[in-house]
């Protein structure tokens, strides 16, 4: 499953207060592949589908489709403020590394 520290779950509550959404929920999801593996996305959504899991933390909820969680499982969404580096990471997961002479990741 997905997990998310306190500062991402603070601070992606403050975005959607700000944004006027509040209660809403971040939606994690598995952009697309390639060679270099899957990649990830993250996006805000009102309520979750049935086909979601709900993971909460601190109040705030996050959905991921049940076909992408197990691509997803052990990924950590973390918040990070470090110099000009600023915004939302995902860690960790399953995604495979990049395949040599995928020209896109050297």
């Amino acid at each position: 499953m997905v997990t998310i520290t306190d500062s991402a779950a603070e601070m992606a509550k403050k975005i959607l207060t700000t944004e006027g959404k509040a209660g809403w929920g971040l939606r994690v999801y598995i952009a697309g592949g390639g060679c270099c593996g899957p990649s990830y996305g993250m996006d805000i959504d009102e309520n979750p589908t049935e086909n979601d899991e709900v993971v909460e933390k601190n109040g705030l909820r996050v959905f991921v489709d049940k076909e992408a969680s197990q691509k997803l499982d052990g990924m950590n969404i973390d918040y990070v403020e470090e110099g000009e580096r600023q915004g939302f990471v995902l860690t960790g997961g399953k995604a495979s590394s990049c395949s040599s002479g995928c020209s896109s990741c050297e």
